[in-house]
């Protein structure tokens, strides 16, 4: 397990495409789409910049909202990333949450995943969110252990949505600063 001075939270930088690229690639193993919002021939330095104008809440394409896409760094590699949602759509607020994290397969169980979601909930929690919505897929006995050690909760009304095919728990978790 990592000690959290071992997890280096931070924005995508310029520097980390062939990293970036590496994580990308060894999540798509398990279907996860690790980069977002990558347009096929965009440079590097403009889908760097373009997660930068998300998280303003810049120049969004219909049915997105403010976001923003932190990775987690362990000794020079990328480990994993958070997704942080500013705002629900319907879809997020069926199935999708506030937070959607990922972990590169060689640093699982090691308690990335928990770090990620941590500094998700800071995040929420500094711009008013005081309760995230969070979800996993239905059989991810890991990340439903995340998100319970993390405070969460089944949201007592709906437990699990289904949606286009999507099984997903559905938790409550508090955010905090």
């Amino acid at each position: 397990m990592l000690a959290a001075s071992d997890v280096t939270i931070r924005p995508l930088a310029v520097d980390d495409e062939a990293e970036a690229q590496a994580a990308h690639k060894a999540l798509a193993a398990d279907g996860f789409s690790f980069l977002l919002e990558q347009v096929e021939g965009q440079s590097w330095h403009d889908y760097v910049q373009r997660l930068a104008e998300i998280e303003r809440g810049e120049r969004l394409a219909p049915g997105r909202v403010p976001a923003a896409f932190l990775v987690a760094e362990v000794d020079g590699r990328i480990a994993g990333r958070v997704s942080v949602r500013f705002e629900l759509n319907d879809y997020l607020a069926d199935v999708g949450g506030h937070i959607g994290y990922g972990v590169v397969p060689r640093f699982r169980r090691r308690g990335v995943a928990s770090a990620l979601l941590r500094r998700g909930l800071h995040e929420l929690a500094a711009r008013g969110t005081e309760r995230a919505l969070i979800t996993c897929d239905d059989d991810n006995v890991a990340s439903k252990g995340v998100i319970v050690r993390a405070g969460g909760v089944p949201d007592a009304r709906r437990p699990r949505a289904v949606r286009d095919g999507e099984a997903k728990l559905r938790f409550f978790v508090p955010a905090v600063l």
